[in-house]
């Protein structure tokens, strides 16, 4: 006999027509929910069916609960397989609570179904208001970038740097430079559609010719800086921030005045700083598509965030810090996808190769590329050829390598190529080292001149070298004399430690074309040859391609250059030393004849001489970041643009930008105080605030709920972590690096406190339970605050005209040297 069934009433539902008792059989209800945040006010209704339960099956009823990671105050939430709804037994019988698992972050912005097309301008008003006020921004954003920016007709920092690169490009001119090459194509591509014609040399402090459109330049150059406002609004509403944080992220993002005056000029930072924004607001993109796991949005936000991270490393190193801002991220990301016990093998395995196809394998492309399209622009001979591979060079137009004879003989005249990555020139002067044998000294030089140019001669136990003679072809174990020519000293070592590398020889050049003794004498030793092979396949050494090695005969050690940097009086060139270790596999003791000079023999072949792309791709690389690394701090002079770190958070110091004379206009680079001063103040207070929390729950205080979006401890999590992370990464590194450093190099720091900064506020203020008299109030106090301080200190930014100290009030900090003692 079947048990008594028992009908459950909740109640008539609002809307709803009354029901009868035939309706028993199932009872729907509405399950309605109203999301707080203001874009989202569209109500989506979900119905469950509660279903009958015999009364003797009520073990056998299991309670429907909603989680999902981001409730831990992790990066992510569920995946698009928490679509069904999650089960757990610890509930028995029917009365157990029931809740509605949606497959939805808790952090981010709130997703809002997209409107149906819109059938009146009215309608489309109406659906487009959101964008309304970024759009009163942007134009704000042109007019602060725009205003007198052709006001300084000359020169202006480091326009000397850039825009000089940007003029090789138009030449088609190799050269060297610490940074990627794609800002300095834009730079380039800028001055091609202006009608600059790149002949211009961009000397610090020139004034500007007719001929160049300095103007134009800066006006395409400052639409990175214009982007950056609705970048900032839109990562904003992403983060999920409320209206009152967005409006303070656009406001502090227009109103800086340091990256307004960063923005205005001919420089690599507008488009460092717009990819830096790029890649934060396509992760966050990203991270609001993670409930439709494998869509084409979720795929669109993911290729988009790795094609930015190609673009933010392809301008300045510096972009690597948002990089690993985003791999912290995808660690997380995966890391809870990887406790996830209901996800398939499959789908673990699709997220970890979407992850290194888009986030790893793709950025390295758009890196690639960058340099691939530089290689293939700047085909012509220029100032940079040095710091590259004698083979790379051979295929430059202009340069004079096809010429060389092929093999190597007794009284070539040569140039000797060291093949460490980032190697000069074998070099000489007449000058002296001050210590050790004060011998005349021998260095790596990166710029070829007369002074790279050797005569390979006989030992002087052998006979003279006559040119009338026979031929006689340098091979492997031969033994020779290398004389500078412009000095007619021999190239030498003796038992004496070198300047900066104590633990090796010193190697000087000593004697002249009539004095010598042994210590003057090297065993040429055959490593391989490029186009050839391994040293049996090797008889003759050909330039450019055999790979060499120096032993000294008496003391045995090898010359090498091992990018050790001489002080101020080595002229900072790379330090040649000879190494006592015979190490077969040191790059640094590995030389090739680069140019080669000798009557007697005929040309080579220019076919022998071929570079491949990865291998010039790796040496310029390596060069870049040799370079980059000798950049240190000059004990011997003061820098007064340099600056510390400890400096930058705070704005201890500022940085004159151009000439400080009553005739000229001045540019200071100097942050706007309350916004540089709030956002530091605010990583400082979400720490404490974090720590707060962290206690009181400790104490079982519950103060957010893990599952409520503005005031849920996951979203306050999410959006903290992007901001701290991003801040400390970008922060940190520069107390470990040895480079100068200058108050430039925090601009991308600055974003994520300022997204700090309007967290803290939203948090506290304006997400939470107070008045709205009471926001409006404190948004308006912050506000006045952002515009008056942008105001007060717009000339820095907008250039000062006539005596510096006639302005006054602006010296805020004792140590800012604004003015004239």
């Amino acid at each position: 006999m079947t048990p008594p069934q028992v009908e459950i009433n909740f109640g008539t539902p609002p809307g709803t027509t009354p029901r009868t008792s035939s309706d028993f059989e199932e009872i729907s209800y509405p399950f309605q929910h109203t999301p707080p945040h203001p874009w989202a006010t569209t109500t989506t209704q979900h119905e469950e069916t509660l279903p009958l339960h015999y009364m003797v099956e009520d073990t056998s009823a299991r309670r429907r609960i909603a989680r999902g990671p981001g409730s831990s105050g992790g990066f992510m939430s569920e995946d698009e397989q928490e679509k069904q709804t999650r089960h757990d037994d610890e509930g028995k019988g029917v009365y157990s609570k029931q809740r509605l698992a949606t497959g939805r972050v808790n952090s981010g912005r709130i997703h809002k179904p997209y409107s149906p097309p819109p059938t009146s301008i009215t309608e489309f008003i109406q659906q487009n208001s959101e964008h309304v006020p970024p759009a009163i921004y942007t134009l704000l954003s042109c007019w602060t970038r725009f205003h007198k920016i052709g006001l300084a007709n000359l020169v202006v920092w480091d326009e000397a740097h850039f825009g000089k690169f940007g003029s090789h490009y138009l030449k088609r001119e190799f050269y060297f430079d610490v940074h990627p090459p794609l800002g300095k194509m834009l730079v380039g591509l800028v001055g091609l559609l202006t009608g600059y014609d790149g002949h211009f040399e961009f000397n610090s402090g020139e004034v500007y010719p007719d001929s160049v459109p300095y103007v134009a330049m800066r006006v395409l150059m400052a639409t990175y800086g214009i982007a950056l406002v609705p970048l900032g609004w839109y990562t904003a509403v992403e983060l999920g921030m409320s209206p009152w944080a967005c409006h303070l992220v656009a406001l502090m993002v227009l109103c800086d005045v340091a990256w307004l005056c960063i923005s205005r000029f001919i420089l690599l930072d507008s488009m460092l700083l717009f990819f830096t924004f790029t890649t934060v607001f396509f992760l966050t993109k990203f991270h609001n598509q993670q409930f439709h796991s494998f869509s084409f949005d979720w795929w669109m936000w993911l290729t988009m965030t790795g094609i930015s991270i190609g673009c933010v490393t392809s301008v300045k190193w510096v972009g690597f810090f948002v990089t690993a801002v985003v791999g912290l991220y995808t660690i997380e990301d995966l890391w809870e996808k990887f406790g996830d016990l209901r996800m398939s093998t499959r789908d673990q395995i699709r997220h970890w190769a979407a992850r290194v196809l888009c986030l790893i394998v793709l950025p390295i492309l758009v890196y690639m590329t960058c340099f691939k399209i530089h290689f293939l622009v700047l085909n012509h001979t220029g100032p940079g050829d040095a710091q590259m591979s004698s083979l790379f060079q051979a295929h430059l137009v202009g340069n004079d390598f096809y010429k060389n004879p092929l093999e190597i003989a007794y009284g070539s005249k040569i140039t000797l190529k060291n093949m460490g990555w980032g190697g000069g020139l074998l070099h000489s002067h007449v000058q002296t080292y001050p210590l050790g044998s004060a011998q005349q000294q021998v260095t790596c030089y990166h710029y070829k001149d007369d002074n790279n140019h050797w005569v390979v001669l006989p030992t002087w136990e052998e006979p003279e070298y006559n040119p009338n003679n026979p031929l006689k072809y340098i091979g492997h174990g031969d033994v020779v004399r290398l004389q500078h020519t412009p000095t007619t000293r021999n190239l030498h070592s003796h038992p004496i430690p070198a300047p900066v590398t104590k633990l090796n020889n010193e190697v000087s050049c000593y004697g002249n074309a009539t004095v010598g003794d042994s210590y003057d004498n090297w065993v040429v030793e055959v490593v391989d040859d490029i186009s050839r092979g391994s040293r049996a396949h090797v008889s003759r050494i050909h330039s450019l391609t055999t790979r060499l090695r120096f032993r000294h005969q008496a003391l045995g050690c090898y010359l090498s250059a091992a990018n050790a940097v001489l002080p101020q009086w080595g002229f900072k060139q790379i330090e040649v030393s000879c190494v006592k270790e015979n190490d077969p596999n040191d790059a640094h003791t590995y030389w090739n004849v680069e140019s080669h000079w000798n009557d007697r023999l005929p040309p080579g072949n220019m076919k022998l001489y071929r570079s491949s792309f990865l291998r010039d791709f790796w040496h310029l690389n390596v060069a870049m970041m040799t370079s980059n690394n000798a950049l240190i701090p000059d004990p011997d002079k003061e820098d007064i643009l340099a600056s510390n770190p400890t400096d930058w958070p705070f704005m201890r110091l500022g940085l004159r930008m151009c000439g400080w004379g009553d005739n000229q206009v001045k540019y200071y680079l100097l942050g706007t105080p309350v916004i540089w001063w709030g956002g530091s103040a605010s990583i400082i207070a979400s720490l404490m605030l974090l720590g707060f929390y962290l206690f009181r729950q400790q104490r079982k205080f519950v103060d957010m709920d893990a599952r409520e979006w503005f005031h849920g401890w996951g979203h306050f999590l999410y959006v903290g972590k992007v901001a701290f992370y991003g801040w400390f990464l970008h922060y940190a590194p520069f107390f470990i690096m040895g480079r100068v450093t200058y108050i430039h190099h925090y601009l991308p720091t600055m974003y994520f406190s300022v997204l700090m900064f309007s967290h803290i506020l939203d948090h506290c203020i304006f997400s939470a339970r107070w008045k709205d008299r009471t926001k409006r109030v404190a948004f308006g106090v912050v506000a006045i605050m952002i515009v008056t301080n942008f105001w007060w200190f717009r000339g820095v930014a907008w250039g000062i005209e006539g005596p510096i100290n006639d302005h006054w009030g602006l010296l805020w900090r004792k140590t800012w040297n604004i003015y004239n003692a």
